[in-house]
């Protein structure tokens, strides 16, 4: 048939909004102010949040049944589209085969028309494609909308790092928690429990909603009133990965593997500091902060790529290592170990992070794999940590 996607999906989804319409008559007349949910984003990690809100918009009242996901069309073997056999099938071939997302899941490859209606947006994408998404949505999407995102990285310019959830709130003018924590996507899609954090700033009350959209029993979620510091260890947690996964492909063993989670959370810690006084101690507790850390340095895609450099020597790119290993997914933590570098190297921070910066020389062939553990040739003039007081001085000269 020569049928447009756009003229096959047309009719189908009119025909849910108007029974959705039909059916929620009676609660909207109850809950005036229901919300609707798109996730803009349709990857492993969109498709498990797509489930996870799916399941709790049938349950509670203050939001609308169906949950728009914005798929980047993509063709499968088959020669189907993504987006039909998502709606089709109500599963995610590509990105999460064999796990249904909910029959109140609408795939919709049109970006403008899947936020339409939604005033809570989902952002899960790779980092790198936040702000031409930000830009098509300029004008398209309510003034009181609200959004969270789920993406692990930043964009770093000369003046200092720009975080997502900034970005978000920047080029569409409305507020933007986060959401990170200790969750690796196919474990949650099969209701293995896990924990997760939300990141607000000010208003509790729509924290406290994004709990409630996300919570389950297998999935446990609570606010934290520090975005930035809960965006910087889901983001920072992906370069300690990549050495974690050096030492594993290395045979290096458990101590030094241990040894260097250690060093990564501690540097963590001193550089979402550095650039947020704001940033609490406390965040580095809660799952979005050491928990994130030690299951993405067990079994998270980043330390699977770098196991996989280390033991090839570091003879194979890790563009070669994403595109076999990743099935279209994207490694963060190699480019944010390049945007950590630069930003270290711009305020001439590099002696204070020896571990940050040793990570992105070896990436990019600077350093040989071996100097994972022989970063003390970078040993810091200053101390990140005078102390273990709360009050001691963030850096303390060694007078050696």
């Amino acid at each position: 048939m020569a049928t447009s996607l756009k003229s096959e999906e047309k009719q189908p989804l009119e025909e849910e909004e108007s029974a959705s319409e039909n059916h929620n008559t009676h609660d909207d007349q109850q809950v005036p102010n229901k919300s609707r949910i798109t996730i803009v984003g349709s990857g492993n990690w969109g498709s498990v949040a797509a489930k996870l809100i799916a399941s709790n918009t049938l349950k509670l009242p203050s939001f609308h049944d169906e949950v728009r996901m914005w798929v980047f069309e993509e063709t499968l073997q088959s020669g189907e589209k993504l987006s039909q056999f998502i709606n089709r099938t109500n599963e995610n071939a590509k990105y999460l085969p064999g796990v249904k997302l909910g029959k109140n899941v609408v795939a919709d490859p049109n970006l403008e028309h899947a936020v339409r209606d939604a005033n809570m947006l989902v952002f899960v994408t790779p980092h790198q494609f936040i702000k031409g998404i930000c830009k098509r949505l300029v004008g398209k999407i309510k003034k009181d909308a609200e959004a969270i995102s789920l993406i692990k990285g930043m964009e770093v310019k000369p003046e200092g790092p720009h975080m997502i959830s900034a970005i978000i709130s920047k080029q569409l003018g409305i507020n933007c928690c986060v959401l990170m924590g200790a969750n690796i996507a196919n474990e949650i899609a099969v209701e293995k429990f896990s924990e997760a954090t939300v990141g607000f700033r000010e208003n509790r009350e729509i924290a406290v909603k994004w709990t409630h959209l996300f919570s389950t029993p297998y999935f446990i979620v609570s606010p934290v009133q520090d975005v930035e510091g809960v965006e910087l260890c889901g983001t920072l947690k992906n370069v300690v990965a990549i050495a974690a996964g050096i030492v594993d492909g290395l045979d290096m063993g458990n101590n030094t593997k241990a040894a260097i989670m250690r060093i990564g959370l501690r540097e963590m810690k001193a550089f979402s500091k550095l650039l947020f006084p704001s940033v609490k101690d406390s965040t580095f507790f809660e799952s979005c902060g050491v928990a994130d850390l030690i299951t993405t340095c067990l079994g998270g895609r980043n330390r699977r790529c770098s196991e996989a450099f280390a033991r090839n020597g570091g003879k194979r790119t890790f563009d070669e290592l994403e595109a076999e290993m990743l099935q279209g997914q994207k490694l963060q933590g190699v480019s944010t170990a390049k945007e950590v570098y630069e930003l270290l190297k711009h305020r001439g921070w590099l002696e204070l992070f020896p571990l940050f910066r040793t990570v992105h020389e070896i990436c990019v062939g600077s350093l040989p794999l071996s100097a994972i553990v022989g970063y003390s040739e970078h040993t810091p003039k200053f101390s990140l940590f005078g102390g273990s007081g709360y009050n001691s001085p963030l850096f303390r000269l060694n007078r050696l």
